[in-house]
C-alpha cells in the first residue's frame, strides 16, 4: 500500500491581483505551506497563521533568478518521473492538478509552448518515448506500444475529443475486471512524442470549437489525458510472452469557484454548479477514504464514487489500483484567502488516502478467457427465454413469438454487446489499431475542412501552421491553451461565412445563436481584404466597431463575428510589403499583446463602455444602496424602541392606577359581602350578592392576566434596551 503524493503550488500575482494591490499570505519552509488569515480580529491582532505539510511544496511566486524558486523541470523532475517510472514497473499511475480558477493547474499540467516552459504532460510523453527509444535499442526482446484516449466531462457529460464522430454522450460503464471505463471511446495508436503531442492539440482544437458553438469563451470541463502503456516481453527460454500494462491518467481538473466572486449568472452559473457538484462529490471521496485509511470508518461503509461522473472514473486511481499524485495551484493573494484555505484542507485530507497499486502483468489472456465465459453464459440465458443473438442482433424465437418484454432480458442484452465490444477491442492487433487511428485521423481533417479549418497539402497538420502567403483568421480565446489553434484561410475571391445549415453551402461554418444562416462575405481582390455583412441582423466588429459598410482589412485588425467568435486577422504578404516600406500597419495595436481580452476591452471602450468606470459606478452604487438600507434599518429599530417604551409608559401608568386604587380602598371585612336590604327582596339581595363575588373574582383574574402578559413585553424591551447600549 502506498499513499497519494501530494504537492502543492503557490504561482505569482496576476494583473488582477496586482490591481487591487494584494498582499501575499503564502509562505514555504522546506515541505511546509503556511497561510495568513489577513483579517484582523479585534484585541488579539491577527489569526494565527495556519501550516500543513505535503510531501513536496513549490514556491514559484518569485523570480527564477531566486535560489527558492520552483521552476517546470523541478515539478516533474520530483513528481512527473517518479510516476513514469511506476507506468515503466507496470502500475496504474494517475497525477491530476487542483484548484480555484485561474490557479495555475493548467499552466502546472499543460505549460506553455515555449522552452522551459512545458508542462507535466508534455514533459512526461516525452521522457516516455525517449526511454522506449533507449530500451528497444538496448533490449530487442521487449517491445512497446503506447495508445492514447482524450475525453472531457462537461455539466456531468463525456465527450471523446479525439474522433469527430464521436460527438453524442458516451456512457459511462463498470466492469468487474477492469472497473469503470468510457464506452466507445477512442483509443488512438502512437508511434512518436509528435503523434501525441498532434493528439493533444487536436483535442484542445475540438474543445475550442465545442466552446465556442456552445457560445462560451472557455472551456469549463474536466479534460482527462489517458495513455495505456503495454510492455509485452518474450523469455526464449520458456518460449512464452508474458505482458504488462499500464494506464497513466493525467487529469486537469476544472477550476473550483464561488458564484458571487465570478458574478456568474444563468447558464455560466448552471456550469459552475455542474463543475462545483463533481468538485463537491470529489472532496466527499477524499474525506471518506481519508476515514478510512486513519480507521475512523468502515471499509464497507459506502463512497459515494458513482454521485458524479468524475469520482466514478477516477475510482481506481483514489483509494485502488493506481499509484497517484495531486498537485494543488494556489493564488498567493489575500483576496482570495478562503478559496486557498480551502484548497489546502482538500489537499491535506487526500494525503491521508492509501492506495492498493499492483503489477499489471498479463491481463488480456485471462481477461479474454473470463469476458468469453461471461459471453457464452449470456447467450446461454437469453436462448433460454426464446432469444438468439448474432453478431450483437437481436431475434426472437420463431417459435417464442415474444418480444422482449422484461427489464432483466434487456439488461442481459445490453451487458451482452458490452463485452462482445470489450473482446473485440482486446484482440485487435496493432496494425489494426494502427489503421483505426488513421481512418480517425482523415475522418477529423474531412471534418475540420468543411468547417474551413486550414489544412496543410500533405494533410498532416492541421490549423497549428501560419502559411507564408493566403491571408487568414486566427481564433481567439480566454483560455491560452485554446487560443491560436483554428485557422481559417480567406481565399482569392469570395469566402462565404455562415451555419452549416444555410442553403449555400460556407466556406467557413460556425455555430452559435447570434450566427447567421450567411452571416457576412470576405472578399479577397488583388491582396485587398473586405469584410462585408449580409445584412444588418448579421453582428461583425472590426477593431471593436460595428461594421455595416465593406471594410478593408489590414494584418493584425481583430475581428468579432456574432458575439462569440474572436479572431485576429493575419495578412503575410501585406506584413511584408510594410516592412519594405517601413509603413505601419493603420489603426495598429499598441504595445499590449493582441489577445481575446484585447479584443474585448475594445469592443467594449469603442461601445462606450469603459470597465473600470462600470465597476467604480457599480461599487458606488452598491454603498449607496447598503447605507440606505442602514439607514431604514436604524429607522425600523428606533420605531420599534419607541413603541416599546409608550407600552412600558402605558403599563407603569397602569400599574400606579392599581397601587393607588388598593392603597386608598378599606381593608376588607366579613361583612363587605352583606349589603343593606334598602328595599330589595330576598332574591334581589341574593342576585346583588352574586354578581359583587364575580365582579371581585374578574378584576383579580384580570389584572393577573395583563400582568403576566405585559411581563412579556416588559423582558423584550429590556433586551432592546441592552442591544441598543451595546451599538450606542
Amino acid at each position: 500500500m502506498s499513499s497519494v503524493k501530494v504537492a502543492v503550488r503557490v504561482r505569482p500575482f496576476n494583473s488582477r491581483e496586482k490591481g487591487k494591490k494584494s498582499v501575499c499570505i503564502i509562505s514555504m519552509t522546506g515541505c511546509t505551506t503556511t497561510i495568513a488569515n489577513p483579517k484582523e480580529r479585534s484585541e488579539k491582532g491577527k489569526e494565527a497563521p495556519k501550516s500543513f505539510n505535503f510531501d513536496y511544496s513549490y514556491w514559484s511566486h518569485s523570480t527564477p533568478s531566486d535560489p527558492n524558486y520552483a521552476s517546470q523541470r523541478k515539478v516533474y523532475d520530483d513528481i512527473g518521473k517518479e510516476m513514469l517510472e511506476h507506468a515503466f514497473e507496470g502500475y496504474n499511475v494517475c497525477i491530476f492538478a487542483y484548484g480555484q480558477t485561474g490557479s495555475g493547474k493548467s499552466y502546472t499540467m499543460m505549460g506553455k509552448q515555449e522552452p522551459t516552459q512545458e508542462g507535466i504532460i508534455p514533459m512526461l510523453c516525452e521522457d516516455l518515448f525517449n526511454r522506449i527509444s533507449d530500451n528497444t535499442n538496448n533490449n530487442s526482446t521487449t517491445t512497446y506500444s503506447v495508445e492514447v484516449s482524450y475525453m472531457e466531462i462537461y455539466c456531468e457529460r463525456v465527450r471523446d475529443l479525439l474522433n469527430p464522430k464521436n460527438n453524442k454522450n458516451l456512457r459511462v460503464r463498470e466492469h468487474p475486471l477492469l472497473g469503470p471505463y468510457v464506452e466507445d471511446l477512442s483509443k488512438l495508436a502512437v508511434m512518436s512524442y509528435n503523434d501525441i503531442s498532434d493528439l493533444m492539440n487536436e483535442g484542445n482544437k475540438a474543445r475550442t470549437v465545442a466552446s465556442t458553438n456552445m457560445n462560451e469563451t472557455s472551456s469549463r470541463s474536466h479534460a482527462v489525458f489517458t495513455i495505456i502503456f503495454t510492455q509485452k516481453r518474450y523469455d526464449r527460454q520458456t518460449d512464452l510472452t508474458t505482458e504488462k500494462v499500464s494506464k497513466i491518467s493525467l487529469v486537469d481538473l476544472a477550476g473550483s469557484e464561488r458564484a458571487d466572486a465570478t458574478g456568474a449568472k444563468g447558464t455560466r452559473l448552471k456550469e459552475g454548479a455542474n463543475i462545483n457538484k463533481s468538485l463537491t462529490t470529489l472532496g466527499k471521496v477524499i474525506s471518506a477514504l481519508a476515514e478510512v485509511s486513519s480507521k475512523k470508518k468502515k471499509r464497507t461503509d459506502f463512497i459515494p464514487y458513482r454521485d458524479s461522473v468524475l469520482t466514478w472514473l477516477l475510482k481506481e486511481n483514489l483509494g485502488g489500483n493506481s499509484k497517484t499524485a495531486m498537485v494543488a495551484a494556489l493564488s498567493p493573494a489575500d483576496i482570495n484567502y478562503d478559496e486557498t484555505l480551502s484548497t489546502l484542507r482538500y489537499a491535506d485530507r487526500a494525503k491521508s488516502i492509501m492506495c492498493k497499486a499492483v503489477i499489471n502483468e498479463d491481463p488480456n489472456a485471462k481477461l479474454i478467457r473470463d469476458l468469453k465465459e461471461e459471453v457464452n453464459r449470456l447467450r446461454d440465458l437469453l436462448k433460454a427465454e426464446g432469444i438468439f443473438i448474432d453478431n450483437l442482433n437481436v431475434s426472437n424465437s420463431n417459435l417464442g413469438g415474444r418480444k422482449m418484454s422484461t427489464q432483466m432480458e434487456q439488461e442481459a442484452v445490453e451487458q451482452l454487446k458490452a463485452n462482445e465490444k470489450l473482446i473485440a477491442e482486446l484482440n485487435e492487433t496493432w496494425e489494426q489499431k494502427l489503421q483505426k487511428t488513421d481512418a480517425i485521423r482523415q475522418q477529423r481533417e474531412e471534418m475540420l475542412a468543411e468547417m474551413g479549418v486550414a489544412i496543410r497539402e500533405d494533410g498532416n497538420t492541421v490549423g497549428v501552421f501560419s502559411p507564408k502567403n493566403t491571408p487568414h483568421l486566427v481564433n481567439l480565446n480566454e483560455d491560452a491553451l485554446m487560443s491560436e489553434c483554428l485557422l481559417y484561410y480567406i481565399k482569392n475571391g469570395t469566402t462565404r461565412v455562415g451555419l452549416s445549415s444555410a442553403k449555400v453551402p460556407q466556406d467557413i461554418q460556425l455555430s452559435g445563436t447570434s450566427i447567421q444562416q450567411q452571416h457576412c462575405l470576405f472578399d479577397n481582390t488583388d491582396d485587398s481584404v473586405l469584410i462585408m455583412p449580409i445584412s444588418p441582423e448579421c453582428l461583425c466588429y472590426v477593431n471593436g466597431k460595428l461594421v455595416e459598410e465593406p471594410v478593408e482589412l489590414y494584418s493584425g485588425y481583430r475581428v468579432i463575428l456574432g458575439k462569440f467568435h474572436v479572431f485576429r486577422f493575419n495578412h503575410p504578404k501585406q506584413v511584408r510589403q510594410q516592412k519594405c516600406l517601413k509603413s505601419p500597419t493603420i489603426e495598429s495595436p499598441s504595445k499590449e499583446p493582441v489577445d481575446w481580452f484585447f479584443a474585448q476591452n475594445e469592443l467594449l471602450l469603442k461601445e462606450g463602455i469603459n470597465m473600470k468606470e462600470e465597476m467604480e459606478q457599480r461599487l458606488l452604487a452598491l454603498e449607496a444602496q447598503m447605507k440606505k438600507e442602514k439607514e431604514e434599518a436604524d429607522q425600523l429599530l428606533e420605531q420599534q424602541r419607541l413603541d416599546y417604551e409608550s407600552k412600558l409608559q402605558a403599563l407603569q401608568k397602569q400599574m400606579d392606577t392599581h397601587t393607588m386604587l388598593t392603597a386608598s380602598s378599606p381593608p376588607a371585612t366579613e361583612g363587605d359581602d352583606k349589603l343593606e336590604r334598602w328595599c330589595w327582596g330576598e332574591h334581589e339581595y341574593q342576585l346583588a350578592a352574586w354578581a359583587i363575588r364575580k365582579w371581585k373574582y374578574y378584576r383579580f383574574t384580570s389584572i393577573r392576566d395583563d400582568l403576566w402578559g405585559n411581563a412579556i413585553h416588559l423582558k423584550e424591551a429590556n433586551a432592546v434596551s441592552v442591544e441598543l447600549k451595546k451599538k450606542g
